[in-house]
C-alpha cells in the first residue's frame, strides 16, 4: 500500500506537496478501514476534494509519472508551470511484502548537447519505527548527481559504479542485475510494488480488462458482473455474447459516443458486450446509461483490485455514478476483508462523511493560494479549535466555507456586468 506521495516543482506544485496514507491511531474509530502490517498503519482509502483546477488531478498524475518510471516507461515528468526550474521531485513511501520502502528522484529537463540529463538524483531507503515510535530511515542506495555523492549500502564495488552510470533511467534498469543479485533484490520490489498500481480517470477508462474478464471467464468474472448488476437495478445479467448479437436499427459499426469509452478494441468486441434487461438481451454499450457503461469498464479494476490487494488510483470517481454507488465502492476497500487501497478526487460533497464512511484521516483537501498548489487533511482541524468532531455535520460546514477547498463563483456580478455593457 501506498503511505505517502510527495511531489516539487510539478505541475500546479511550487513546493513540496505530500498526500499521507498513513492512518493517525489516536482516531478511535473505524479500525477496519486500517491496514497494519509491521507496525506500520497505511488507510484503505483516501479521498482528495477541492474546487477545480488546485491540483487534485496532478496529485493522480504524480502516482501515475512514479509508476511509470520504476515500471520503466517512458518518463513523463513536467515541472512546475510557473517556477521555470527544470528540475522535478517526486517521492513516494510504501509497504511491499511486509517491509517498508520510500523512494525519491529528480528528473532534471536541462538539455545538454541535445539529450536531456535525466534522472540526476535517485534515494531508496528502508523504513522502520524505533522504539520511540518514530520513523526511521536506513539507506540502501543514493546516486546523487547534483552533489556528487554515491553510495550503496554495504557495497563499496557499486558505490563506485553509481557515479559512473547514465542518468538516462534509474538505477534498477542501468546495472546489470545479473551480475548483481543486490539490484536485482531491489529492482523486484520497486517494479513489484509498482505493477500492484492502476491510475485510471472516469473521463478514459480503458474497458479492454472487462471484456477481457467476461470473453475469458476469468477468476473474478462473477463478481465483476455482481457488481455491474448493483450499478443498475433493472439489469438482470451482463455477458460477452460469443455468438450472434442482438440486432439494432441504431448500429451502423460505430463505437459510443461517450469519450469515457474510447478504446483500441475492435468495436465488434465492445458490441458483444450485452446487458439483459427483464429477459431481454441488449447491446449494452447502446443502450445502458453514461453511468452503467463507466461502471462496465471499472467495475473489473475495482474486483481486481479487492481480490488480489491492488492499490486503485481514480480521478473523479464520483463522475457519472450516484452518490450511493460511490459510497459504496469506497466501503468496499474500507472493508475489514479487504486489503487493497482506494486513492481517488472528488466533488461530490454527499462522501463528506465521517459518521459511517470515513475516519479524518481519509479526507484531504486540495487548495490554492499565489505560492501553487497545495494539499491539507481534514484532520487539522481539531475540536477545540475549529468545532469539527467525528459526528460533525461536513457537508454543512463545507458548504460555508469553513474546512476551505471551495470555489466561489460570483455568477450574479457576471449577469449585471452582462447588462451593463448592453
Amino acid at each position: 500500500m501506498i503511505l505517502s506521495v510527495r511531489a516539487n516543482n510539478y505541475l500546479v506544485y511550487s513546493n513540496t506537496t505530500e498526500l499521507s496514507a498513513v492512518a493517525d491511531m489516536r482516531i478511535k474509530k473505524f479500525y477496519s478501514n486500517v491496514y497494519s502490517q509491521n507496525d506500520f498503519n497505511a488507510l484503505k482509502a483516501v479521498c482528495i476534494y477541492g474546487a477545480n483546477n488546485v491540483g487534485k488531478t496532478c496529485m493522480v498524475r504524480a502516482i501515475n509519472s512514479i509508476r511509470n518510471v520504476l515500471m520503466g516507461y517512458s518518463a513523463e515528468v513536467p515541472t512546475n508551470l510557473y517556477s521555470g526550474d527544470n528540475i522535478c521531485s517526486l517521492g513516494i513511501s510504501f509497504l511491499h511484502e511486509g517491509n517498508a520502502f520510500s523512494y525519491d528522484f529528480k528528473f532534471d529537463l536541462t538539455m545538454i548537447n541535445q539529450a536531456t540529463r535525466g534522472f540526476v538524483y535517485e534515494r531508496l531507503a528502508e523504513l522502520n519505527y524505533d522504539d520511540y515510535g518514530n520513523i526511521r530511515e536506513k539507506e540502501v542506495f543514493v546516486r546523487d548527481m547534483i552533489s556528487n555523492k554515491y553510495y550503496f549500502r554495504d557495497n563499496e564495488e557499486l558505490s563506485n559504479l553509481l557515479g559512473l552510470i547514465s542518468p538516462n533511467n534509474i538505477l534498477i534498469y542501468t546495472i546489470n542485475s545479473e551480475k548483481y543479485p543486490i539490484i536485482k533484490h531491489y529492482s523486484s520490489i520497486l517494479r513489484g510494488f509498482a505493477s500492484k498500481i492502476s491510475v485510471l480517470t472516469m473521463d478514459n477508462i480503458p474497458i479492454e480488462k472487462t471484456i477481457r474478464v467476461l470473453k475469458e471467464n476469468q477468476t473474478i468474472c462473477k463478481k465483476t458482473v455482481e457488481l455491474i448488476k448493483l450499478a443498475d437495478l433493472d439489469i438482470d445479467d451482463y455477458l460477452y455474447l460469443n455468438g450472434d448479437i442482438p440486432s439494432s436499427p441504431n448500429h451502423n459499426g460505430d463505437k459510443p459516443q461517450e469519450v469515457a469509452l474510447h478504446s483500441p478494441v475492435v468495436a465488434d468486441d465492445m458490441f458483444k458486450l450485452i446487458s439483459v434487461h427483464k429477459g431481454k438481451r441488449l447491446q449494452s454499450l447502446l443502450y445502458d446509461s453514461t453511468g452503467t457503461k463507466k461502471m462496465v469498464a471499472l467495475a473489473s479494476f475495482i474486483v481486481e483490485a479487492l481480490e488480489y490487494g491492488r492499490i486503485l488510483v481514480v480521478d473523479e470517481l464520483d463522475s457519472s455514478l450516484h452518490f450511493k454507488l460511490t459510497r459504496a465502492v469506497v466501503s468496499l476497500f474500507n472493508s475489514e476483508l479487504s486489503y487493497a487501497q482506494l486513492i481517488f478526487t472528488a466533488h461530490d460533497v454527499n462522501l463528506l462523511d465521517c459518521k459511517k464512511l470515513f475516519r479524518k484521516d481519509q479526507i484531504w483537501f486540495a487548495a490554492k493560494n499565489e505560492s501553487g498548489a497545495y494539499l491539507y487533511p481534514l484532520a487539522n482541524f481539531t475540536a477545540q479549535k475549529d468545532n469539527i468532531r467525528s459526528d460533525t455535520d461536513l457537508i454543512e460546514k463545507y458548504k460555508k466555507g469553513v474546512l476551505g477547498a471551495i470555489p466561489e463563483p460570483d455568477l450574479i456580478s457576471l449577469l449585471i456586468n452582462e447588462v451593463d455593457d448592453e
